[in-house]
């Protein structure tokens, strides 16, 4: 993190994965359960903006947001619903666990979503698999990103929804890309 008078932490670049990454990881919220605005990290400045209102009669099923120090083929940092109890404030930070993964394609760019549980919230942290959520709850998740962009007249294609195997190898992949982008070689940290 930076602590120099006058420069701001970036939280992509400079909030820490977390100690217990891969298993359980630092996730920053973009976007609060119940909110039909797509807030979006701007990449330049470390802030949110609002990238534009939801065309649909849909709201965000649960918390979103990404994964510091992660890097995804669409040049993003890694996408992350996060399950729990209670709504957060845009750009808080807190601990999940992964426990599956939607795989998807975002007007033909691969767009993953982990699904993750707040490993904090007593009634979440249990979960270690997507496979132990009620098959409704996964439902609502997809039809959510299948429809969400319908009315912009833009395509997202929704695969099954994975379990955590799958999710651990998504988030370790997207944790080792941003490292060879971003950190020079000496100093680069390799998450098997």
């Amino acid at each position: 993190m930076s602590f120099m008078r006058g420069t701001a932490s970036h939280p992509w670049h400079d909030l820490s994965p977390g100690s217990d990454a891969p298993a359980v990881l630092n996730a920053v919220i973009e976007i609060p359960r119940g909110s039909k605005v797509k807030y979006e990290l701007d990449k330049d400045t470390g802030l949110l903006y609002v990238d534009r209102i939801l065309y649909s009669s849909v709201v965000y099923p649960h918390n979103y947001g990404f994964i510091p120090k992660t890097l995804c083929e669409d040049a993003d940092p890694l996408d992350v619903l996060v399950l729990m109890q209670e709504p957060v404030v845009p750009m808080c930070f807190l601990r999940v666990r992964p426990i599956g993964v939607m795989q998807m394609l975002d007007q033909g760019e691969q767009d993953d979503k982990v699904i993750a549980v707040h490993a904090d919230d007593p009634e979440y942290k249990g979960f270690t698999d997507i496979a132990q959520l009620p098959p409704h709850r996964l439902a609502e998740i997809k039809r959510f990103f299948e429809d969400y962009k319908k009315n912009e007249h833009k395509e997202v294609v929704v695969d099954d929804i994975q379990g955590a195997e799958e999710a651990m190898r998504i988030v370790k992949e997207g944790l080792n890309m941003y490292q060879e982008h971003y950190v020079p070689k000496k100093l680069r940290v390799h998450y098997d």
